[in-house]
């Protein structure tokens, strides 16, 4: 069964279950996931953050994530997208609650309706496996970042997606869901740079494909160690370049 339809903002959005709906404004949302990914990014960082920034958060959805984007990057101008106008209500109930002063959009994220490098922050967290035209969102993603800004991309990957559990209980297009390595070749191939030590694989209790770490929580079973499990999230920061990268020219004749 499905949330009430609403006219969408998007040709392509999938529509969430109920069930995914309410989970959405549940504390598990807020507290291990929304909050537990804000904190991981932050720390992936290389060095400083930018000085009070302007921060979009691509599929804000209800609008969840405001307050730790406040507390943790201090932005200057926070802005939300969602293509759902439910969503986008909720959202600005939320920043009511919270006393935030949120600018918010209904748009796809494949479209995006902000001016070319006006952003200093993009936040993009389980929304991009509900897209389904990734590249030209990621490619939007690029353009609206100003040069020397930062993606800050938090994924589930087609390992945890493809699962019965989650595919019983949420709905997503499963034709383009993705593996981390491909999820960071795309970011890679797009113009991002990042490297290792921006990149992490969380291996939280939630996002255990099978069992949700029931077993290693009582002991019966190891978890595998990175590099011998199919990793079911990916993390990272990746940095548009201060400038084009420029060709080399070839010898004169």
């Amino acid at each position: 069964m499905t949330e009430q339809t609403s006219q969408y903002l998007s040709d392509s959005y999938v529509e969430e279950t109920r069930f995914g709906f309410w989970f959405l404004r549940s504390h598990t949302w807020q507290h291990h996931v929304l909050r537990v990914a804000i904190n991981d990014l932050r720390s992936l960082f290389d060095g400083e953050l930018p000085r009070h920034p302007v921060l979009l958060d691509a599929g804000c959805g209800q609008g969840k994530s405001f307050q730790y984007l406040r507390q943790v990057f201090a932005p200057q101008r926070l802005i939300g997208l969602d293509a759902d106008p439910h969503s986008l209500k909720l959202s600005a109930e939320e920043a009511r609650r919270q006393q935030m002063q949120v600018e918010l959009i209904g748009s796809d994220c494949a479209t995006l309706e902000l001016a070319n490098a006006s952003v200093d922050l993009l936040f993009c967290h389980q929304t991009f496996h509900h897209l389904v035209e990734q590249e030209k969102a990621l490619a939007e993603f690029y353009r609206v970042l100003k040069p020397g800004g930062y993606l800050l991309f938090a994924e589930s990957t087609e390992a945890y997606i493809d699962t019965w559990v989650i595919r019983w209980l949420f709905r997503h297009p499963m034709h383009v869901q993705k593996s981390a390595a491909q999820y960071l070749l795309m970011i890679r191939q797009q113009g991002f740079e990042f490297g290792p030590q921006n990149v992490s694989y969380p291996y939280l209790w939630w996002s255990r494909a099978k069992d949700f770490g029931l077993l290693e929580r009582f002991g019966l079973r190891q978890p595998p160690p990175v590099g011998q499990r199919e990793e079911t999230l990916v993390n990272v920061v990746a940095r548009k370049p201060l400038a084009p990268p420029v060709a080399e020219e070839g010898p004169s004749e």
